[in-house]
């Protein structure tokens, strides 16, 4: 199974105007038995360490992915993936009280991806999404999630305890997708609930066409350039990552 991929975090014209820095993280690794691991995390503009809890996040979630798979053939059951938020919560905690504060000013979101040859499994809290290719189709893995009121959503660092959905999804998606919630009405439709196909199908060509493996260097570099462009910023001043997967 040969697995390449681009992706691309770029800081909002929002945050450029205000000097805030960029809050969303990402980080996509092969792993053991053929798997391949891929988190985005955006960390919430009024946490004053957002930007580090959400780079805490992927980091968190890379190490144990890649320990487990480098002991296990399989991948972990829900009951491991819980205990693994609560172990990242409790690393969360330890750090806000080393530096005086409270976890809250770490808050920051998740959608992780890991497939293997059998199963994909999907994790996510709070309002980026995850979608898949079946056939020539797109569907959604994870919808966004928001909170009760406007703008709000759910985060890591959320009490008592994080609202986290564990999905295990069949063995049928040729591609995937993970985005932060910056692209979120370019990418899906509010409407229908849908993926939106004319977004992902020629964003996910060139990944395809590729005759590399692994990371894209220069198809990254390119997304990079298109999501800082106008197109993109005339729709969203958010932060922006996307995350494009294909294996053959």
């Amino acid at each position: 199974m040969a697995w390449r991929w681009a992706s691309a975090s770029v800081i909002g014209t929002s945050h450029i105007l205000t000097g805030d820095r960029l809050q969303d993280a990402h980080v996509v690794s092969e792993l053991d038995n053929g798997c391949i691991f891929a988190v985005v995390s955006d960390g919430a503009g009024t946490a004053k360490f957002g930007a580090f809890g959400a780079w805490l996040i992927c980091r968190f979630l890379l190490v144990r992915f890649r320990e487990w798979l480098h002991r296990n053939p399989k991948l972990p059951a829900n009951g491991e993936l819980s205990e693994w938020i609560s172990d990242l919560r409790e690393r969360i905690s330890v750090i806000a009280k080393r530096r005086g504060t409270v976890p809250r000013q770490f808050a920051a979101t998740l959608a992780a991806i890991v497939v293997s040859p059998d199963e994909t499994v999907t994790l996510q809290i709070g309002d980026s999404a995850i979608v898949g290719r079946k056939g020539k189709e797109w569907e959604v893995l994870c919808w966004p999630e928001v909170g009760e009121y406007a703008s709000s959503t759910f985060f890591v660092t959320d009490a008592p305890e994080p609202r986290l959905n564990i999905i295990r999804h069949h063995h049928e998606h040729n591609a995937f997708a993970l985005f932060s919630d910056g692209l979120g009405d370019l990418a899906l439709s509010n409407l229908e609930q849908v993926a939106y196909k004319p977004f992902f199908d020629p964003m996910m060509r060139p990944i395809e066409s590729a005759s590399g493996q692994g990371r894209l260097a220069e198809l990254s570099a390119k997304l990079t350039t298109y999501l800082a462009g106008p197109l993109v910023c005339g729709r969203t001043d958010d932060d922006k990552t996307l995350i494009l997967i294909s294996r053959g």
